[in-house]
């Protein structure tokens, strides 16, 4: 079964097995995210939940968001500040309104985990690339740099997409296959094994892996 949620990075630390093994996690603040719209196939030709996560001050949101959420959730429940869409295999069983908490998750799922990268601003195509440095010794005149540009009469151009320096990271990363270790329902907290894209605070989106 597909599963889906919305997160916020906490950090790392380590858990204990029951064999005494240490497990390096990455805590994660999973939900509770809030059922906004339910998209069908008759209406809108695919069937998904448009879900919200993380509260924001009604203040701090514009008139069309305000309206959004007042039609769909009534005025009793806070807007949120982040909305994303989740194809789900069930998404009949869930009601505007209902919250998706962290123990929709079970301990041994197999899950796929996207966020935006830590940005590295401006790097040379050693860091960037993983590129082998040139001869280090006296008279080389080549260190550090990206290589020969020339590519002969023909076609007389660099060609596309050569590895060059430039701006790394700050992209949309996907670590796939990672095991929850733990899910928290009361907590609202995950802890999944191994390192994950993204600074402390990031958003975070889990959703069940598609490689078996």
């Amino acid at each position: 079964m597909k599963k889906a949620i919305l997160a916020k990075k906490l950090g790392m630390t380590q858990i204990f097995s029951e064999d005494g093994t240490v497990i390096p996690v990455t805590v994660l603040e999973a939900g509770p995210c809030l059922v906004v719209q339910k998209k069908t196939a008759e209406k809108d030709g695919y069937a998904a939940l448009q879900v919200g996560f993380g509260d924001v001050k009604i203040k701090q949101t514009n008139k069309p968001l305000r309206g959004h959420f007042e039609a769909r959730v009534g005025t009793s429940t806070a807007p949120k500040k982040i909305l994303r869409e989740f194809k789900l295999d069930n998404c009949d069983a869930f009601e505007v309104g209902a919250e998706i908490k962290a123990d929709f998750f079970s301990t041994g799922d197999q899950v796929d985990i996207s966020s935006v990268s830590k940005g590295k601003g401006f790097q040379g195509s050693i860091k960037r690339h993983g590129q082998t440095r040139g001869p280090i010794s006296h008279g080389s005149k080549y260190h550090r740099g990206p290589g020969a540009m020339a590519a002969g009469t023909t076609p007389g151009k660099v060609r596309k997409g050569k590895k060059l320096p430039g701006h790394m990271g700050a992209r949309n990363v996907t670590v796939q296959n990672l095991e929850v270790v733990r899910a928290d329902g009361e907590k609202n907290l995950l802890l999944v094994k191994g390192a994950i894209p993204g600074v402390k605070g990031a958003l975070v989106m889990v959703k069940s892996t598609v490689k078996q």
